[in-house]
């Protein structure tokens, strides 16, 4: 394992050589709003070992409920103002008028909506985009709404973004991003890395447990989940699901479980603290997610370092979090998330080696190397793009 020192002196030295001093980064939400997920996550961790490496970071995002407009977190500066839509163009105003000063180098993290930064934006610059939205629009705004943001996603950005620098988590999601007219050579692919908390250990539940982690979402389709988890119990009739997370879709997850007769082995357990997270991944049997979108699938990795098993729906993202028949299974409809999800309950053997090769598929992960990597091209952007072309 590399020491940290050694992480921090290689990240100071690479930033030093391109003049990367100060690096402004803008987000739509921050770590300590009620609906940060996987995306805030990911921008926090790679502000934090940037900062920890000595550069002075600044980021900008909306209110954060029961927070103060400025904060210090991890050695770097978190600065939240504006609501959910105003935070675009007032974030874009303040940089290009250099409201919280100067900045070497901009980071846009693209979630949803853009920040627009080819229209302002002057010095390096990369964009992080997770993942194209698709068929997420329709599920979280009006109809007309819906196609206002699909065309922009489609047809507007990919030219407006055309010349810029592209970041995103995973192959499948590149080649997503390439299908609606982003360059190839200009889209660098950084899987995210697994916090070193997300390890081996503890004491597996005595019965079959599935546990399933997110914002409780349309996108997640947590009712796929708990119909499957119905499903495989006719295989595996111990099975029980444990919900871990919050959100707008909790009360009719709530009445389909009433509905289905399944409320004595599905558990919602709300929002957790890490600690007690870990110990559910150690104890699960398997981490499943039965949703429509991801850009990666992060809590599939986190269990996988716990040595649990990911069942998981095979669209972008998911492909690649999980390594198909060595650290998980991938389904490709409902009967197939039921059924394995039942053979994973009932098979030992199948089991243990899942449990063998999640570990394995993990080790490939770490923030460090996530921070590291984006740093590379941010400086690759500083130098005049000397990078350019060599493999992601």
């Amino acid at each position: 394992m590399t020491d940290p020192s050694d992480h921090r002196q290689k990240l100071g030295d690479l930033a030093a050589a391109a003049g990367l001093r100060r690096i402004h980064l803008l987000a739509w939400r921050d770590l300590d709003d009620v609906e940060a997920g996987g995306s805030e996550v990911h921008a926090a961790e790679v502000a934090r070992h940037w900062a920890e490496a000595g550069i002075e970071v600044v980021m900008r995002t909306s209110y954060a409920q029961g927070h103060p407009p400025r904060a210090v977190r991890d050695g770097y500066q978190v600065i939240r103002k504006a609501g959910r839509y105003l935070v675009f163009p007032r974030a874009a105003l303040s940089e290009a008028s250099h409201r919280y000063g100067r900045r070497d180098a901009l980071v846009e993290i693209w979630n949803g909506m853009p920040f627009f930064s080819p229209l302002w934006a002057t010095g390096p610059r990369v964009v992080f985009l997770h993942h194209i939205h698709a068929d997420m629009w329709k599920m979280v705004l009006p109809p007309n709404l819906a196609r206002l943001g699909d065309t922009l996603e489609r047809r507007v950005a990919p030219r407006l973004y055309r010349s810029s620098r592209m970041i995103t988590l995973s192959p499948s999601s590149k080649q997503e991003m390439l299908d609606v007219g982003f360059r190839d050579e200009l889209v660098e692919i950084v899987p995210p890395g697994i916090d070193a908390q997300f390890s081996p250990g503890g004491t597996r539940s005595a019965t079959p447990l599935v546990v399933g982690v997110g914002r409780l979402v349309p996108v997640k389709r947590f009712d796929r989940l708990i119909r499957a988890v119905v499903a495989a119990r006719r295989s595996a009739p111990d099975l029980q699901l444990v919900l871990v997370g919050t959100g707008p879709d909790r009360h009719d997850l709530e009445a389909l479980v009433d509905e289905l007769g399944a409320s004595p082995y599905v558990r919602f357990a709300g929002r957790v603290e890490d600690d007690e997270l870990v110990d559910l991944y150690r104890s699960a049997w398997m981490v499943a997610s039965s949703s429509v979108r991801e850009g990666w699938g992060m809590t599939l990795t986190e269990a996988a370092a716990c040595g649990t098993p990911a069942v998981a729906t095979r669209i972008p993202g998911h492909v690649d979090a999980v390594a198909e028949g060595r650290s998980g299974l991938l389904a490709d409809d409902d009967a197939d998330l039921a059924r394995h999800l039942a053979r994973i309950a009932t098979d030992a053997g199948l089991r243990d080696r899942l449990s063998s090769g999640a570990i394995e598929h993990s080790a490939t992960f770490s923030w460090a190397n996530t921070a590291t990597r984006i740093l590379e091209v941010l400086a690759d952007e500083a130098l005049g793009r000397p990078g350019l072309g060599r493999s992601s």
